[in-house]
Parts: C-alpha cells; structure tokens; sequence
C-alpha cells in the first residue's frame, strides 16, 4: 500500500497542471498521479486540436472564460520558460451570409467583454488573412494560436519526476474510500492512500466521482470528433485557423479548418454519438456504454430534440462528399480529392437530466477530495488555470 500526501485521477493535462501548481505552492506535499492507461495523456489531451483559444465565445464572468484568459496567458509564460514552441498565427470566425451576422456580432461582444484582441472585418480585409474562405464578414482574433499539448504534458511529467513525485500508469481505481483523515483508492494493482484526492478523470470523471460518494450533476456522454487533414499540396489554402460562427442552438463549433503546429491542416470534426466512451472509430463498441447512454434521461431529450442535427452528422460521418460539402461552405475549393482521414478524438459532453449540455467547468467537493465533473474544451488551454482553481479548493481544506 503507498501512501502520500496528495492523490490525483487522471494524467490528462488537467491531472499534470494540477500537480505542477501545488509543487509551486506546497514543494513539501508529496503527489501521486494515477492513470489506468499505459502512457500519459491517451486520451483526450493526446488528441486534441492543439488550439491556445482566445476566450472568445465564452459567457462573461463564467468559469470557462476566467480560466481560458488566464490559462492561456500562464501556458503561454510556461511554454517561453520551458522553450515549448507555440505560434499565435491567429483565427477567423467566417460569416458566409447575412442571416449569420446578428451572431457574429453577439460573439465580438462576448470577445470584448472577456478583453480579447479581436476586431470585426471586411471581406476585403479577410480575404488579405485567409484568401480562399467565401465569408462575407468575419471577427479576426490575431492571438489565437496554435501548440502540441502532448509535449506540454512530456515537460509537466518530467518536471514532477525530477522533483521525486510519482507517476503510476496502469493503473485503473475501482473504488474510493473516504475516511476522517485520509482517502483510499482502490486499483487494479493495489490500494494508493493519500491525505486528500483530487478526480480529474476526464471521460471517467461522472463515475469516479460516484466512487467518492457524490452524485455527479451530469452524465458524460461521448461524442466522436472525426477529422479529415489536407494533403501537404493543399495546406496554403489555410494560414491560421478558420472557423464558421456556430449554432447558437447546439453546443458544438462546426467544421473548420485549423493549422497545426507542425504545418497539418485538419479539417473538421462532425459530432457523433460513439459506441463507446473510448470509441475513436466507427467499429469502436462497448455495450455497457451505450447501455448507459440510451437510459440516460439527458442523452434521450437531447436526442428528441437534436435529431435532424444529429442525422446530418452522422451522414457527414458515412459519406465523405457530404462532409466534403460541409467545408466547402468556408472554403470553397476544398474537394475530396484534397482529403486524407486523420485520427478522431472523443468530446466528453456533460449532459443534465433535463437534456441541457453542462455548458461551464463544475466541481464537486468534500472534506478530502475534489471532483472536477466537468472540464470540456477549452480544457487544454485553461489548464493551468483550472490547476490553480483546484489549489485554491484544496487550500480550504489543508490543515
């Protein structure tokens, strides 16, 4: 049995955040880091877009845009401290008629009131930014950038290490026991005991916080994000990132096109419905997951309500011309020749009983643990934010 003084579930760039920032406030509390997979970083954070988001479409004063603006500028510190390459090559939010310009301009509010470096363009003035996009108007957002939150994680872990805490992979908690003074997770290889516990499972993160007793407000429900990515010859017709202005009515950003750090462009995603919670492909099948998908209430309402949506995305999924047909509203010519499949990543969507989509970052606490229930994109972003909010939970509770 180890004991220490401080648990974490996950090692998501969430986890590792977490870990660094208490290191900074607390170098004498010992942290051990519990991931069920084989290497750090599996799932979502290893196939995110790789986007440093700008705070832009996020209500004013919620938790997702405080924690965006400042993770943003505190990754940003860390990646010139650590000399992690990032480019801010910036974004262009693309109206392609008239009908889209009253949410445009309702995103340009939220981007002023959240203080982010952005302006309402021309076409003239976007089609000098991003010659091959159809928009008619578009908000430029030049401090949008671009990183590989993979290596962000490799230098996190590394920094944790060195300081001699402990990284256990392989490692899958069934169970969480906690006590007047101190919380056992139960593992696949044995039972871990710290002082306090902190949940930052990700997709897992409704059920592990069932594990410590708490109801979680919201069930994830996984929703594939899959991706096509242009071929070398055709990347000039994307310079930064271009994204179209979304449906105020569903909660996902829609296709677009979005620059990589290492030159790729990726093209995408759709939203469907995975098989399973680890489902990144269409044959991906976990039975206990969708079984518990299709009871939910949440998942039930959302569908009665988003059925056309959700049928149209998953058309885009089985047929490549529709998807073709999709980008080629922002860029026109795009053609499926232009196209060759990348990996698809899985969007944990918090969703309430009632249907409604869990919309801010949520925590859950009690004596001895924090639950972070939900922290979908901008997650990556906002993560050293997110880390100092969770210290700042802990802090309550230290002795």
């Amino acid at each position: 049995m180890t004991t220490t003084d401080i648990l974490i579930i996950g090692g998501g760039i969430v986890g590792l955040a977490t870990a660094y920032n208490l290191t900074l406030v607390y170098p004498d509390k010992r942290i051990t880091i519990l991931d069920k997979e084989g290497k750090l970083a599996a799932h979502q954070t290893g196939r995110n877009s790789g986007v440093l988001h700008s705070g832009i479409y996020y209500k004013p004063g919620s938790l997702k845009a405080r924690n965006c603006r400042a993770g943003k500028a505190l990754m940003q510190a860390f990646c010139d401290e650590q000399g992690i390459e990032y480019n801010l090559c910036g974004k262009v939010i693309v109206a392609t008629d008239k009908s889209q310009r009253p949410a445009l301009h309702d995103i340009y509010a939220r981007g002023q009131a959240n203080g982010v470096d952005c302006e309402i363009i021309d076409k003239v003035r976007l089609d000098e930014i991003e010659p091959h996009t159809a928009g008619i108007e578009a908000i430029y957002v030049p401090e949008a950038g671009i990183i590989d939150y993979k290596i962000v994680i490799k230098r996190l872990a590394d920094i944790l290490l060195e300081k001699g805490h402990s990284i256990v992979l392989g490692t899958q908690v069934t169970a969480v026991h906690e006590q007047a003074d101190l919380v056992t997770a139960v593992t696949t290889v044995g039972e871990f005991n710290g002082k306090y516990l902190i949940n930052c499972a990700g997709l897992h993160s409704d059920r592990v916080t069932k594990m410590t007793g708490m109801q979680a407000p919201a069930q994830i429900v996984p929703f594939r994000g899959e991706y096509f990515e242009l071929k070398p010859e055709m990347r000039h017709l994307c310079q930064s990132l271009i994204y179209p202005v979304p449906d105020p009515k569903f909660p996902f950003l829609g296709v677009h096109f979005t620059l990589m750090i290492d030159g790729r462009v990726t093209c995408g995603p759709n939203a469907v419905l995975a098989f399973a919670r680890e489902g990144y492909n269409l044959t991906d099948f976990n039975s206990g997951d969708l079984a518990e998908t299709l009871r939910y209430s949440g998942f039930r309402k959302l569908a009665a309500k988003h059925w056309r949506m959700g049928m149209g995305e998953m058309w885009r999924s089985a047929n490549k011309q529709a998807f073709v047909k999709a980008l080629q509203h922002l860029v026109p010519a795009i053609r499926e020749e232009h196209l060759v499949k990348s990996p698809a990543g899985i969007r944990a969507q918090a969703l309430l009983p009632d249907g409604s989509m869990m919309d801010d970052f949520d925590f859950q606490e009690s004596a001895r643990i924090v639950n972070v229930v939900n922290a979908p994109s901008p997650a990556a972003t906002s993560s050293l934010a997110i880390g100092q909010t969770i210290v700042g939970k802990l802090a309550a509770h230290f002795a």
